[in-house]
Parts: structure tokens; sequence; C-alpha cells
């Protein structure tokens, strides 16, 4: 079978891998979609992501679904031929965190497709994906497996929100409209937002975020343009910058809340951390997810409105073109890399 594999900054193969058999617990998945992730990207494009640098080859990708093949002995779950989403997290179960219900920051998970551990833990970017069976969700009914391919990075977006608090009623401020971002908009949405304002440097940006829902979009660059709030009650920076987690400090109200949720560069940031204390702002940062999986899947399947952030599917084989198309936030919000043709 067929794969896609990082073997260093700037190299992506598709490569041929041997077809994985599944183990005792585990179930074997034909993945049909995977979305390229902006950690798929930082490995690709800089050789880690984070603090997480690669050390060997890794098959890429988290953000998969695609339908039940086989189980391994003594593992059961959602019948052969089944759609299925993947969870991507195996958390360890005994930590301190996993204990405390906070699983998504466990100290000793382990994740498709990342390298913070050494061996790394490969990734499901592949034509069949071996994964413990308890991973596996069933579809709900109507939700087909392109807009369910929104279901990992959407999940980011829900817990970002939890993370916030309460949201509805109140004015929500995004920093960032890449796929992560835009999803965020969806989801204070759904929680009942009053109004959502997002800002972002590119037009095509803020265009998905309208399409998510937003109910004002500025550039972040023009400070003297019109739409720009005076004070929001909340505010999720998704860009990764520290001019994203700035603006945040400085338009959220006394008392308010700002979600660190972009992945800011490795090393020290600076932030205007005189706010925080001077208004006493509640600085948190959000983590991946836990259980909001399940929410996300119930919630893409009664929204269509998703389906707009999907900017392109691209065969695997034409795997880096995606991962370009991808990088290109000008010209596209998620892209899917289409593994149907390589499960035949």
């Amino acid at each position: 079978m067929f794969g896609c594999v990082i073997h260093g900054r700037g190299d992506l193969r598709v490569d041929e891998l041997p077809v994985p058999s599944p183990g005792p617990g585990q179930a074997l998945v034909a993945v049909r979609y995977g979305g390229v992730c902006g950690s798929d990207l930082h490995y690709w494009r800089h050789g880690g992501v984070g603090d997480f640098r690669l050390r060997e080859p890794m098959v890429l990708g988290h953000e998969v679904v695609g339908t039940v093949l086989s189980y391994g002995a003594g593992a059961s779950g959602p019948v052969a031929g089944t759609p299925v989403a993947v969870h991507p997290a195996t958390p360890c179960g005994v930590c301190p965190e996993c204990v405390d219900g906070r699983a998504n920051v466990c100290r000793d998970t382990r994740y498709l497709g990342s390298a913070a551990r050494t061996p790394h833990v490969q990734g499901a970017f592949a034509a069949q994906v071996v994964v413990p069976a308890g991973q596996l969700r069933a579809l709900p009914s109507g939700l087909g497996l392109t807009r369910a391919a929104l279901a990992e990075p959407l999940s980011v977006a829900l817990h970002a929100v939890r993370r916030a608090g309460a949201v509805a009623g109140r004015h929500v401020l995004v920093t960032g409209a890449g796929p992560i971002g835009c999803l965020v908009v969806a989801a204070v949405k759904a929680a009942g937002a009053a109004r959502v304002t997002v800002t972002d440097l590119l037009p095509r940006a803020l265009e998905y975020a309208v399409a998510a829902g937003a109910d004002s979009v500025v550039r972040a660059d023009d400070a003297a343009g019109p739409g720009w709030p005076q004070e929001v009650d909340v505010a999720i920076e998704a860009s990764g910058v520290a001019a994203g987690l700035d603006t945040c400090l400085r338009l959220v109200r006394r008392g308010g809340v700002v979600v660190q949720l972009g992945m800011l560069p490795s090393g020290q940031s600076p932030f205007a951390g005189n706010l925080v204390v001077s208004r006493e702002i509640e600085l948190r940062g959000a983590f991946r997810f836990d259980v909001e999986f399940d929410e996300a899947l119930a919630l893409l399947a009664g929204e269509p409105r998703f389906d707009a952030l999907i900017s392109a599917v691209v065969p695997l084989g034409e795997a880096e073109a995606g991962f370009a198309l991808a990088a290109d936030r000008s010209r596209s919000c998620k892209v899917l890399l289409d593994f149907g043709t390589h499960n035949s």
C-alpha cells in the first residue's frame, strides 16, 4: 500500500508501505480522506512543530476517516464496512492528568503522526491503518465521509470554546482565520455567541470566516479600518503568532478571558503581560481535545455550512501539491487527501 511520509524538512514522499494487520485490541481501517493539518505543514516546511523535531521518517496525518475492515483478537466495534472517524489520541489513563479527567494533556499520550516522542508515533496518511478499536467512532446518520474529515480540527475548536467558558450572548474575538480559526467561529456560534469578530491578514481567509458564521471581519493590519471592536468579552487566539495574542489582550474587557489556541513558535514569545495583571485578564491555554470528538461529529451531521470550508480534495499521488495548496492560505482553507484509489 502507499502512504504519505515525511523524511525531513521539505522532503515529503508517497512511499510504499507494508500492509498492516490488526493485533489484539486493534482495528484495521481503510482510510478514505485525511485532512492536512497545520502541524503536518510544519513538519513538511520546518522539520518539526513547536518543540517537536523530526528524528526519523514518519507517516503524517491524524485527521482521518474511512471504513472498518477487520479486528484483531479480543477487539470489537462498528461492524466491517461501517464508515468511521478515528480519534487520534491514545492517553495513558494513569497519569495525574488522565486521572483528573484531562486526558488531552496526558504526559504520556500517543498521538497519530507526532514526533513528540522517539520512536515517533506513525500517522494515518496511508491506505490502511491499524488503531486501537476504542478510537473508532461510527458516523452519525446523514454525515458523509468528506465532511466527517473535519471532526478532529472541529474537536480542537470545541475544546478551545470549552476552555473559554460561557460564550452565550457574548461578543467573541477570534484572531486568525485559518482552518482552526474558522472552525472556532462555527463552534462559538453553535454555543450561542451573540457576535463573532474575526481578524486576519488575508482577504480570502476572512471570506472563509464569513462562510463559517462570522458576523464581522477585519484586516489585522488595518488598525484604523471599520469593524474593529472597542472591546470584546472573550478572545480566542488561533493564529499562532505573538501579535495575535497581543490583539486579544488589548481588546478583551477587564476581567475577560483570552484563550491561546494557536501554537506559538518555540522559545519565548513577547506579550503584554502587564495587561493580564492590571485588567485581571484570565489567560488560558487550549491543547487538542478529548470528549469533544463525539460532540464534533454530532455538530457536523447537522450543519452543511461546514462543507464550504473544504477547499479541495487531492489524490494521494499528488500529496505534495496538496500540501502546497494547504500552505497557501490565499487560496485554501481545509485541504483533504483522498486515499480511495489506493484501497482497491
